[in-house]
């Protein structure tokens, strides 16, 4: 692996001076992270409640992985319309939309929960997820804005790390409360009114936990909204939404934005399925609970990587980096794939430690040179992680067909073709 100790030099996607006046706001950057930390963590939640819900409706794979359709599709929705709001009214004002528009959704799990119905559970989620967007588009270039040009890559991995930490930490306790259900009977067993107090009863638990999530989420609300005068230069070029797309024409953004599709989608059906998975009598044979706690190394493994990763993008080439790892991705998957009990399990766990620098570094090396029009960029990228919507899909139907070990081939093919993009991109735009 070459050693590229210049290259941040010159590769930063969001260069200050090209807005005019300098952004000044010292000490933003922990704010940043905490926004990172809260949207990492609501969105690996997923993985926890949808075993529990595949439980309550007696689900195929298919048909909970609408769970993370209509979570991810937000990002296609919302994206550009997001990044527009957000060049209207500014960073900070736009966080604190988010933020709110995140309490919504929280809230939504009350009436979802007395309703038992799953649709309104899915309508709840979109809802959370379309706050969890307009908070991803302040915060990405955001960090890319507050520091100087040569360290752009290693700082968005840094930043990365806290999104890790939230979505290690949120999953073992969300497990804890979710999962650690005593109930004696299974939604197989029941039906009519008896069913449909079985799911309101057991899915309190999950309305407890975005409850919590809500209070919260108001109070760092109320913060930010106090600090909302305090970012100072901020500019963003006026553009329509034919002159943002027109991004896409660029093939390495085109490119980089195809891979932040297929490396999301990759992330999130291995993550929306590990439970199951590694439930499985021929992997690790575990309770709900259990492996619902487990969901930790695969986002902990996220959290150790992109620290690591942080330090290596300042002396080795992002390109080059970002296609061994996706490489490692690849390899992981196929151990598991074709092996059984600890490695089976473990070696999938695994993957996480590959996907650490992966959004980041795609992210950086797509958004090269786009200056003032880095709203616009981050807006199209939001759209991209809509395929944390559609691989998932395709992984469930394709796991009621041949079960999940053999599914495991969709995201093999989305790492495969990331790998390629590092290649490609291992050079300044």
């Amino acid at each position: 692996m070459a050693l590229a100790p210049d290259i941040a030099s010159s590769t930063d996607p969001f260069p200050v001076e090209e807005h005019g006046t300098p952004i000044d706001a010292p000490g933003l950057n922990y704010f940043v992270f905490g926004l990172f930390f809260i949207f990492g963590g609501i969105t690996s939640l997923n993985d926890v409640i949808i075993p529990k819900l595949k439980e309550l409706f007696t689900l195929s794979y298919f048909e909970a992985s609408l769970v993370q359709f209509c979570f991810f599709i937000a990002y296609a929705v919302v994206g550009i319309p997001g990044a527009r709001l957000v060049k209207r009214i500014g960073y900070m004002r736009g966080a604190v939309a988010g933020l709110l528009t995140m309490m919504a959704g929280c809230l939504l799990f009350i009436p979802a929960s007395q309703s038992a119905l799953f649709v309104v559970f899915l309508f709840a989620y979109f809802i959370l997820a379309t706050g969890v967007v307009l908070v991803q588009i302040v915060a990405n270039p955001l960090i890319s804005l507050l520091g100087p040009a040569r360290t752009t890559h290693s700082r968005l991995t840094f930043a990365q790390a806290f999104n890790s930490l939230g979505t290690t930490i949120f999953p073992y306790f969300g497990a804890i409360l979710i999962l650690g259900s005593l109930a004696t009977v299974t939604a197989a067993e029941l039906s009519g009114a008896e069913l449909d107090a079985y799911r309101t009863a057991e899915s309190q638990a999950i309305v407890g936990g975005y409850l919590g999530l809500a209070a919260a989420l108001a109070v760092v609300a109320a913060i930010v909204w106090m600090f909302r005068n305090r970012l100072k230069g901020e500019k963003h070029e006026a553009t329509s939404l034919v002159e943002g797309l027109a991004l896409l024409k660029r093939t390495r953004f085109g490119y980089g934005a195809a891979c932040i599709f297929l490396y999301v989608g990759a992330e999130v059906a291995i993550g929306s399925f590990i439970v199951n998975y590694l439930m499985q009598a021929h992997v690790l044979d575990l309770s709900q609970q259990d492996a619902g706690k487990l969901i930790s190394f695969y986002w902990g493994g996220a959290l150790v990587g992109r620290f690591i990763g942080s330090g290596l993008l300042r002396l080795v080439s992002p390109g080059l980096l970002l296609a061994t790892v996706a490489t490692g991705a690849i390899t992981l998957i196929a151990i598991s794939a074709n092996s059984t009990g600890t490695v089976a399990g473990y070696s999938l766990l695994a993957v996480g430690l590959m996907n650490s620098i992966m959004f980041p570094t795609i992210f950086s090396l797509a958004c090269e040179k786009l200056g003032p029009r880095a709203a616009d960029g981050s807006g199209i990228i939001n759209v991209a992680i809509a395929g944390g919507a559609v691989i998932p899909a395709i992984y469930g139907a394709l796991a009621d067909q041949v079960g999940l070990a053999m599914a495991l081939t969709l995201p093999a093919l989305c790492y495969a073709i990331i790998a390629g993009f590092g290649v490609f991109a291992r050079r300044p735009a």
